[in-house]
């Protein structure tokens, strides 16, 4: 029985052929890396490779790593194994991994997004024999609004707050959704303040993206300059000493688990907005469709009920355990609490 390119072992996604891993849960001495949210790259691996926008975002989260950056559609052979990183539309510098040998392709789509988001390059799809697909939100039951009417009802909620002389709370996980946030909301309102955690990573990428201008919050910040202006925090801080001292505010989640009946209601939120970095079903069965591949293998997230229904379209369609969390662990809890708040 001939051995698939790619196989899933007690590290990772491993391509034995090369010595590499893809996204490693575990230290390897090799990883290829599709983003840096802190389930994708994590730390203790000797060398990494990734999209070359993604090697200051995973330097500020690692510390010291040995990292090398590559660009969109770069082929590098490593043991005459082919790879390349196309864009997934994540987050910024996020990619989905091309591998190629003896004619055989797969693809490694990390987390993906079909909706161009005005932040990453928007997502391209990869013809393949083999492709291993999120399935974060793999139920019939997501269907994502628009990024511009979503938008439009944020702008609208804080004018609203404004008005009415609170401050307004968005919560955003720190790296990706925080900057997809920043880059659409409507600074004619009011002033942007944020949590140090997003903003030491907005730091980190303003150099490569137009972001709005921002004001750090510390110690010194008072009620009366937060008054009637947004402040951009990470799931991690809400219900915190932090947050407290901003009263009178009102609260807001941007998530797609927005979408559940209850989920507001279970995060102690006043609004909730669906937005989600990652496919709706309708965008999963889109994206799949357009890499061409019989092979598919399904991960994290609805995946049982993905596959079943892949199957039924006449694919090879199994699932695999990962650690990856998609959107239940992107907020990197232990860089939130490290930061001066």
């Amino acid at each position: 029985m001939k051995t698939p390119l790619l196989v899933f072992n007690d590290n990772g996604i491993y391509c034995k052929v090369a010595n590499v891993y893809l996204d490693p849960w575990k230290p390897v001495d090799f990883a290829i890396i599709s983003h840096g949210h802190a389930d994708h790259s994590r730390y203790g691996h000797k060398k990494y490779i990734t999209h070359h926008t993604n090697v200051p975002i995973i330097k500020h989260r690692l510390g010291d790593i040995q990292v090398s950056g590559v660009n969109y559609n770069e082929s590098f052979v490593i043991n005459n194994v082919k790879f390349s990183l196309h864009p997934a539309g994540h987050i910024i510098g996020s990619s989905q991994i091309r591998v190629e040998y003896r004619g055989e392709v797969w693809v490694f789509s990390g987390d993906y997004k079909l909706e161009d988001d005005g932040v990453s390059v928007p997502f391209e799809p990869v013809k393949c024999h083999a492709f291993i697909t999120e399935c974060t939100f793999g139920l019939p039951a997501f269907r994502w609004t628009r990024q511009a009417e979503v938008f439009s009802d944020i702008n609208s909620w804080w004018a609203t707050n404004r008005d009415a002389k609170q401050t307004s709370i968005l919560f955003g996980y720190s790296l990706g959704k925080a900057q997809r946030l920043l880059k659409h909301l409507d600074t004619d309102i009011g002033k942007i303040y944020t949590h140090g955690a997003i903003e030491n990573m907005t730091e980190v990428i303003r150099p490569m993206i137009d972001f709005p201008e921002t004001t750090r919050i510390t110690r010194e910040t008072t009620k009366k300059e937060l008054l009637g202006n947004i402040v951009l925090a990470p799931p991690s801080a809400h219900g915190s000493a932090w947050i407290r001292k901003m009263v009178p505010y009102v609260t807001a989640s941007a998530s797609g688990w927005m979408a559940f009946r209850g989920a507001r209601r279970r995060r102690a939120v006043d609004r909730g907005f669906v937005m989600s970095d990652h496919c709706d079903w309708q965008e999963l069965l889109k994206a799949v469709e357009a890499t061409g591949a019989e092979k598919v293998i399904c991960t994290h997230g609805y995946t049982d009920i993905f596959s079943k229904y892949l199957r039924t379209l006449g694919l090879d369609a199994r699932t695999e355990n990962t650690q990856f969390e998609g959107e239940l662990n992107e907020s990197d809890t232990k860089l939130e609490k490290e930061v001066e708040v």
